[in-house]
């Protein structure tokens, strides 16, 4: 049965996909754009990982869609015209996608119990974890004390992407204004 759940939410992002490439209209790329993000969360959830599947429906569907959204105000709707053909961006998709998919053939089985991770790093994490009494469970342990540099960067990350559309939009309302300006001037 979940084996079912998975196929047919694979499917609806494939769909959604495609239906994001062929799209013209920017807004409605942004809401495919949160559709496939509630997508992969669900998907996340039938894998059992609970807790990036809230991150990726919080951040992906949730914020991510609002700034879009945002942005969208202040730019207009409508995409520009390609001023070339798309054959080299989807020449370098192709081979990128290629390269992924022949890395992943040295990887472990999908849930083999014998992976390195469960062999070496797993193991390692629930030993120390048990050994220390601030964090209430494991997962809050390997997240917090283990992970926390990870986590720190994650965030320096999306704190700075943030600030660059920012400072990108601030950057065209203060040409619109002195256009605006000079048109008003003459």
């Amino acid at each position: 049965m979940i084996e079912l759940i998975e196929g047919v939410l694979l499917t609806m992002l494939a769909a959604v996909t495609i239906a994001i490439v062929r799209q013209h209209n920017l807004f409605g790329v942004v809401i495919l754009a949160g559709v496939y993000s509630f997508l992969m969360a669900s998907v996340l959830i039938v894998l059992d990982a609970v807790d990036v599947a809230m991150t990726e429906a919080s951040v992906g569907a949730g914020i991510s869609t609002v700034i879009l959204l945002a942005t969208l105000y202040l730019t207009g709707s409508r995409e520009d015209p390609p001023a070339h053909t798309p054959a080299l961006p989807l020449f370098v998709a192709t081979v990128t996608g290629a390269a992924l998919i022949w890395g992943t053939f040295q990887l472990p089985g999908f849930g083999v119990a014998h992976s390195p991770i469960h062999d070496h790093v797993a193991p390692a994490y629930l030993e120390a974890s048990t050994k220390h009494e601030m964090p209430p469970n494991v997962v809050t342990a390997v997240l917090a004390d283990f992970r926390g540099y990870d986590t720190l960067g994650e965030t320096t990350v999306i704190f700075t992407a943030g600030i660059g559309v920012m400072l990108l939009l601030r950057g065209r309302r203060k040409r619109q204004h002195g256009s605006a300006k000079e048109a008003s001037d003459t």
